[in-house]
């Protein structure tokens, strides 16, 4: 593994250049410790469309600095390879042709090497640009700096749920870790339903609330009904009971797409859990695979890895259902809420919409997320495998209704009986 020190002699920085150039050092460097337990061969492979090989996270975190930052605002600067251009764009169509996403793990070459020079060296020249940019162009480049780092760390959970599901596909399910890293994860409470009142609350982000994606704003008015939300996550000791009960073989629970994902996908359980006898993990109990390898299943623990299918499909078995991407945000700050970040990301019955008065933010960025605003679900909290800070309240997650592989959770709500 290359060393992530920059041996190189730098201006000091000083106010918030100085504080932006330690953070975008801090973020860089835990990229590549989360690259660090993967063998060479682990990075390179691609295990579905939906996934990337870490590599290709490596390169592309670098592409969006050297591209958005150091071409759009420094003077004469070339790139360090333009064949990077096509490899490692992303889905930016202003900016060119790239490689088409399903063939990302054929890209052999560059080598896991070359990759990591060419990270020491878009490194090395941002903070070598923070340290000269004139102050009249340190206000825009700085906007985009942040907006690259918040893009970087998406892309350190990618990174975590792209290699598990990429050996889960190994028979031999080996861990990601070479050492367990246990999450503390308490006894789940009592479940309880608080209830909310009717009224009209502000949703969304503010202007002086600090950094948000363009998607969460801008800040407006919805009218909610009076609902009751659950004090806490669904545990997979509950999941189990939804199992058990023949959830997964009875269709009036379902949404007509989710049902037809269970009968063709051959459905029976969350992603990556093993049932008693499977045998790449012979047991009498239910276990899990994890970034920690294969773990008994933990009956207190929130159930992950499912559908929003799934998520929708238990909530109607409860006899409840899910919550709307405004209640979850207003239930937020209710005082007994748990588990609203860092358990699991929670489906919404909330379609990926814009707000009223949305505009995505100027130039190539743009495309960041205004464009996949259509067949996609919000969830909303934050995951184990989500970089702390990285989430708020407002934070818009989405995916396709179908995607399990993510750290994806439930939590129920209901109307008022």
């Amino acid at each position: 593994m290359p060393s992530t020190s920059l041996s190189y002699a730098l201006p000091v920085l000083t106010g918030n250049r100085a504080e932006l150039a330690q953070r975008f050092e801090a973020v860089r460097a835990r990229t590549l410790a989360l690259a660090a337990p993967l063998s060479a061969e682990d990075q390179c492979v691609q295990s579905m469309p939906d996934a990337s090989p870490t590599k290709w996270h490596l390169a592309h975190t670098s592409w969006f600095f050297e591209t958005l930052v150091l071409q759009a605002f420094q003077t004469g600067y070339r790139f360090f390879d333009a064949q990077y251009s096509y490899l490692f764009n992303s889905y930016y169509e202003a900016l060119g042709p790239r490689h088409p996403r399903p063939q990302r793990g054929l890209l052999t070459r560059p080598g896991l090497s070359d990759v990591h020079t060419y990270r020491g060296h878009v490194d090395s020249a941002m903070l070598r640009y923070m340290a000269v940019v004139d102050p009249t162009d340190w206000l825009a480049a700085e906007s985009v700096i942040t907006l690259g780092l918040h893009h970087e760390e998406q892309h350190q959970e990618l990174i975590q749920t792209d290699i598990l599901h990429l050996l889960s596909c190994n028979p031999l399910l080996p861990p990601y870790r070479h050492k367990p890293q246990p999450w503390s994860v308490p006894s789940a409470c009592a479940l309880q339903f608080l209830a909310v009142d009717a009224g009209v609350h502000a949703v969304g982000h503010g202007e002086t609330e600090g950094f948000s994606f363009d998607n969460e704003t801008p800040r407006h008015q919805a009218l909610l009904h009076p609902f009751q939300i659950a004090n806490r996550m669904v545990t997979c000791g509950e999941y189990l009971g939804f199992i058990a009960a023949g959830g997964y073989r009875q269709p009036q629970w379902w949404l007509s797409d989710g049902w037809s994902a269970v009968q063709s996908q051959g459905l029976g359980a969350p992603a990556y859990w093993l049932a008693p006898g499977d045998p790449r993990a012979p047991s009498d109990q239910w276990q899990v695979y994890g970034l920690n390898g294969v773990q008994p299943l933990d009956r207190q623990a929130p159930v992950n890895h499912v559908s929003f299918f799934e998520a929708s499909a238990f909530a109607e078995w409860s006899g409840a259902r899910l919550p709307t991407e405004f209640e979850w945000e207003v239930a937020y700050d209710l005082p007994d809420i748990q588990q609203m970040l860092g358990h699991g990301w929670q489906w919404t019955r909330s379609s990926y919409d814009p707000y009223p008065g949305f505009r995505p933010r100027p130039g190539a960025v743009r495309e960041y997320n205004g464009k996949f605003m259509v067949s996609q679900q919000v969830l909303r909290g934050a995951s184990t495998a989500t970089p702390p800070g990285h989430s708020r309240k407002t934070y818009r997650n989405f995916f396709p209704p179908t995607a399990r592989w993510q750290f994806s959770g439930i939590r129920l709500a209901k109307d008022p009986t």
